[in-house]
């Protein structure tokens, strides 16, 4: 039995899902193997990000805090120059599970953990580098795998995975049946949901 789990790690509601995610994870019982994806939101771009996209952003922060609890750090906006683009962190991602298989989700929460709390900017490859180094990886080998045609092209299969799935809305979380995927989660859920509807499918 294959879990499907597509997210981005600069999308704000796959941030606050993450919690309930690990939480979930930990109940699965032995067998059940879960698939992560990234969503790609926005391809590369130096271009800053306009004044209208950012204010939109911001306020989507404040509505989460509000619906969740989830804690962001809004000085992002004042000490970054942000940029809509989240491919560079989708693939550090992809790089750091190609280097150590099963450390992307650890990676995706070094992104996170920076972007959201610690208002450092992961559309640049600097700060992805040394959160490279900071979860244990060598920044020499994290460097040349980002920049390697084995990560382009994972991302690539990973976009037209979603594409052919048509999965549009992050976090998305499905589970794989003969006749496709069956849909537990697309979009942001409460822990309580997404614990009832795993419970309903055995997955625990």
């Amino acid at each position: 039995m294959a879990l499907i789990y597509v997210m981005d790690p600069m999308c704000s509601w796959c941030y606050a899902f993450q919690p309930h995610l690990r939480d979930m994870i930990s109940r699965l019982r032995p067998g059940v193997r879960i698939f992560c994806y990234m969503g790609g939101l926005a391809p590369d771009s130096d271009k800053p990000m306009p004044d209208e996209m950012q204010q939109a952003i911001a306020q989507t922060w404040h509505e989460i805090e509000q619906r969740t609890g989830t804690h962001f750090n809004h000085e992002f906006w004042q000490k970054c120059q942000p940029r809509r683009s989240t491919y560079p962190a989708c693939r550090a991602v992809i790089s750091a599970d190609l280097i150590s298989t099963g450390t992307g989700m650890l990676m995706a929460e070094a992104i996170q953990r920076a972007y959201y709390q610690e208002a450092r900017n992961p559309s640049d490859l600097s700060v992805l580098t040394e959160l490279a180094e900071e979860i244990g990886l060598s920044r020499k080998r994290f460097s040349s795998q980002m920049c390697s045609e084995k990560t382009a092209q994972a991302l690539f299969e990973d976009l037209s995975f979603c594409q052919q799935n048509g999965i549009q809305g992050f976090p998305f979380l499905g589970i794989e049946t003969p006749k496709g995927i069956k849909v537990i989660s697309s979009g942001y859920c409460s822990r309580d949901q997404l614990l009832q509807r795993c419970a309903a499918l055995d997955l625990f």
